[in-house]
């Protein structure tokens, strides 16, 4: 009955602001405070403050809130978990076993395999004076090019 008065208060202390906002010729401000102030007017008329008030002071309901909540916290720990520790142990072990498995890419060369052969280990490597010439080369070209 408290509830119920005290929405009603509030819905026409709201509607008189909403008035005095329109006199001001201010509308649209006085159109939205009417349409918030008719809210608790609205909630009382349904019957929803009603159950508000009889669920606020009910041991079983805050019972009920208490094992939702607890529902959550054990849903919430199990995704973190779950996350850090990367799925099922099932998905696990296959992600395990991929990762041997794509150890080594598919086309590797032989060298990256590990089975090189006597002939390429043979074989005179490139000079590294020759490209670091080559990049030289092309920085003269872009200073020259500047007028550097």
């Amino acid at each position: 009955m408290i509830a119920e008065t005290v929405c009603s208060a509030v819905a026409a202390a709201g509607l008189g602001i909403a008035a005095v906002t329109a006199y001001r010729k201010r509308f649209l401000a006085a159109t939205r405070i009417a349409a918030y102030s008719l809210v608790p007017l609205g909630l009382v008329m349904t019957g929803v403050v009603d159950w508000l008030a009889d669920t606020a002071f009910s041991p079983t309901a805050w019972a009920g809130f208490g094992v939702l909540g607890l529902s959550w916290a054990l849903f919430a720990t199990t995704r973190a978990v779950e996350r850090r520790r990367g799925g099922t142990r099932k998905e696990r072990k296959e992600a395990r076993a991929a990762a041997q498995r794509e150890a080594v890419a598919p086309a590797a060369s032989a060298p990256s395999l590990g089975t090189a052969s006597k002939r390429e280990s043979t074989r005179p490597a490139k000079a590294p004076r020759a490209e670091a010439a080559d990049d030289f080369s092309d920085i003269e070209a872009i200073l020259k090019k500047h007028g550097i």
